[in-house]
């Protein structure tokens, strides 16, 4: 039986900008504006800004994580959420930002090689426990939630939480992909089972990878308990068409349809 998420909490759009840093990237005139694009994303009601520093710099820069923590300073109701793999430059990341006193809320820990394309597969347990713990507990020190990139597995979910994980964002394009085909319906259940497991385990769920306009008041409907969707690329393509200020409302209005 397919249950209903609970309506007694909003889930939060955070706006992934890499794909912004990677137009501007192609050219030496720093347009596009990543700092402009995420003022333009919080004041459409964007919830929350994310990116993903790599350590090659293919799309967001250093510097562009400092600026963007020096802009969400005027917006404290507002999340800052930084993702990538800990064992590369994740945590220098972190920690230039903390050292400056800036505001950084979730640090979303991947399990992708350095030159990979985008990310798509989550951590394992028990295999990554180990050296994993001592990454969260350094994050926990730095005084940030931490989000663990997950597989849509329920039985993975306790050992998340055991290395000491705030949160899980459960991968999502196996459901993006199944979206047009008989499988969506399999895809969701696997999902909601696999949130339900993260929530009886005392996790936060987040989610993210190939969300849309399309799907994604379908899969907050079906889903359980998820506080947080993080969107790029397909919100970045929409906004090239219908500007950052439309983009986003129809992103909100596609969550506000799923709690309904």
């Amino acid at each position: 039986m397919t249950m209903a998420p609970s309506r007694s909490h909003r889930t939060a759009l955070s706006v992934n900008l890499n794909k912004v840093a990677l137009v501007r990237n192609t050219r030496h005139l720093g347009i596009p504006s990543v700092t402009r694009a995420a003022t333009l994303c919080l004041q459409a009601g964007a919830r929350g800004i994310t990116v993903h520093p790599r350590p090659d710099e293919r799309h967001i820069r250093h510097h562009d994580v400092l600026d963007l923590a020096e802009l969400l300073q005027a917006w404290p109701d507002r999340e800052y959420n930084i993702e990538g793999n800990p064992f590369h430059n994740l945590m220098d990341v972190a920690r230039a930002v903390q050292a400056r006193g800036l505001p950084l809320h979730q640090l979303t820990l991947v399990p992708d090689s350095e030159g990979q394309f985008t990310s798509d597969h989550g951590w394992s347990f028990p295999q990554d426990a180990d050296r994993l713990r001592p990454l969260i507990a350094e994050a926990h020190a730095l005084g940030v939630r931490v989000s663990l990139f997950m597989d849509a597995e329920p039985d993975q979910m306790a050992g998340a939480k055991a290395v000491g994980a705030d949160r899980v964002e459960l991968y999502t394009e196996p459901y993006a992909a199944a979206w047009h085909t008989p499988q969506r319906g399999a895809q969701l259940e696997r999902f909601r089972a696999a949130a339900q497991a993260a929530l009886d385990a005392g996790l936060g769920v987040n989610a993210g990878h190939d969300l849309n306009r399309d799907n994604l008041t379908a899969f907050l409907r079906t889903v359980p308990g998820v506080s947080e969707v993080s969107i790029g690329h397909a919100l970045i393509a929409d906004a090239l068409e219908l500007g950052y200020s439309a983009t986003i409302a129809d992103y909100n209005r596609c969550i506000a349809d799923a709690f309904a």
